[in-house]
């Protein structure tokens, strides 16, 4: 940039580097997007169109951005997970913060055709986004935790007279607009899943929102599932993940080193969880398979190192190889999309260089 008697107004420009040793996470989300979805007729309750573009946008993200290990999104959101270490940009927040929801944004919009073809974009759709830091393991986990329960919520609101109904969001199409109501603290997550799914099924049955929210009125979750399954013929459990637990995108270690299992582990965390993958089963599985070997050495017995499937000794180079080798950080590799629990240990387990 050439010299010139204006450039003394750089000097208005104040330094915004984000601490160091913390863990940076960058939240995107729409602005304006129950206006939007009504607008592009977004289906209900679920619009799986609206969810795969949001998906797709989100990995724009994370190719631009290898310290991008973990993305998590709901509804109109996605948030994004940095290495600890990571040293981007300088680590300058505004930069950060800027370039994210601007290549979100425009994947968004660049992406539009391909999800939605046929609909043309009426008006272009805005996000917004905010830099977050965490100091350790526990807020990380405790923040994406917080997000996939409330991937579980998308607003409730209520009148003066005690009516109302779920406000609009993009897993769940829409509902009753919102600017003459007032949002109320959440129950549970799942409840409030299970009463969007029955206040949809009712409308679409043909009944008012009003008449809707009144007839689940005073139900409980019992009452709630025993009227999806015998009006509807819908079981709530079979609902698929992706619309009851969020997207999340990970890569995979294009080199994993061999580990080797006992056996199955058919309990992937002490809560039990009816969606848990198998690989969430394999950290599960070799987190027990550490133990017994650190047991092992404790006790003067024979612990040989990394096993194969069935427990036989892995060949000497193999072993040796699988020490040197160096740990996988996350950065590499193909990006996939999972739905499926990351409140509970497997996930984390599975996937250790995430708080790394």
């Amino acid at each position: 940039m050439a010299k010139s008697r204006f450039e003394y107004v750089k000097n208005y420009e104040l330094p915004d580097p984000l601490l160091p040793n913390a863990h940076i996470v960058v939240r995107v989300d729409g602005r304006g997007f129950h206006k939007f979805s009504d607008a592009h007729n977004f289906e209900k309750p679920n619009d799986q169109r609206a969810l795969d573009l949001m998906n797709a946008a989100a990995r724009a993200v994370m190719d631009e951005f290898g310290d991008v290990v973990l993305a998590f999104g709901q509804s109109d959101e996605y948030s994004f997970l940095m290495r600890r270490s990571t040293n981007v940009y300088s680590r300058r927040r505004s930069k950060i913060n800027s370039t994210v929801a601007s290549i979100f944004t425009s994947a968004y919009v660049f992406n539009w055709a391909k999800y939605f073809p046929g609909a043309e974009l009426l008006y272009p759709p805005t996000f917004d986004s905010r830099v977050v830091l965490y100091p350790g393991e526990k807020e990380v986990r405790d923040y994406f935790s917080w997000r996939q329960a409330d991937s579980e919520w998308c607003g409730w609101a209520v009148d003066a007279d005690g009516s109302g109904g779920p406000v609009h969001c993009l897993r769940r199409g829409g509902g009753v607009p919102m600017s003459p109501r007032h949002r109320l603290t959440p129950p549970p997550a799942h409840i409030n899943n299970l009463y969007n799914t029955c206040f949809w099924a009712l409308v679409h049955d043909g009944q008012t929102p009003r008449e809707a929210n009144r007839t689940l009125q005073g139900t409980n979750s019992k009452d709630k599932n025993e009227l999806l399954f015998s009006r509807f013929g819908t079981n709530y459990n079979d609902i698929p993940p992706y619309f009851r637990k969020g997207s999340v995108l990970v890569r995979v270690d294009p080199n994993p080193v061999p580990v080797v299992l006992l056996e199955a582990d058919d309990d992937a965390d002490d809560d039990g969880d009816e969606d848990a993958t198998p690989e969430a089963a394999l950290a599960s599985a070799v987190e027990k398979r550490l133990s017994v070997e650190a047991a092992a050495k404790a006790n003067g017995e024979d612990a040989s190192g990394p096993k194969q499937a069935g427990g036989s000794a892995m060949p000497t180079t193999e072993a040796a190889h699988a020490k040197k080798a160096k740990p996988y950080e996350g950065t590499t590799g193909e990006i996939v999309v999972l739905h499926e629990d990351i409140i509970r240990n497997p996930f984390w387990r599975a996937r250790p260089w995430l708080l790394a």
